[in-house]
């Protein structure tokens, strides 16, 4: 009874599939800085807080360059925004796409954070 003429095909082992991707990480940093929308000053705040948590998941190759750059370029702006500021980054849309590069792909300076 253990004869069958087909064969199962086995599906691959994921190492991690908990591991979050660029437009989970992406989201994450959105809604966040939406709920501080009127509070820019704990907005910058919790930002901090969310830079470590992918500085540590790009230490431990659970996100790659392309996308740390990317939080990172974000981060950037978010954290020298003023209120005014601020507001026009959360409206921007395409601020919050998948490979958004910036003005010219690179902060004009560190993030504080290194």
């Amino acid at each position: 009874m253990g004869w069958w003429p087909f064969k199962r095909r086995v599906k691959p082992m994921i190492d991690n599939p908990h591991m979050k991707g660029a437009r989970t990480w992406i989201s994450d940093l959105r809604e966040m800085c939406e709920r501080h929308f009127d509070n820019p000053t704990e907005g910058q705040r919790r930002l901090q807080q969310m830079q470590i948590e992918w500085k540590d998941a790009w230490k431990n190759s659970e996100i790659g360059d392309g996308l740390h750059e990317g939080l990172e370029r974000r981060a950037y702006r978010l954290l020298r925004a003023n209120a005014e500021e601020w507001l026009e980054w959360l409206d921007d849309e395409e601020f919050w796409q998948p490979g958004w590069r910036g003005d010219d792909g690179v902060p004009n300076g560190p993030t504080g954070m290194d």
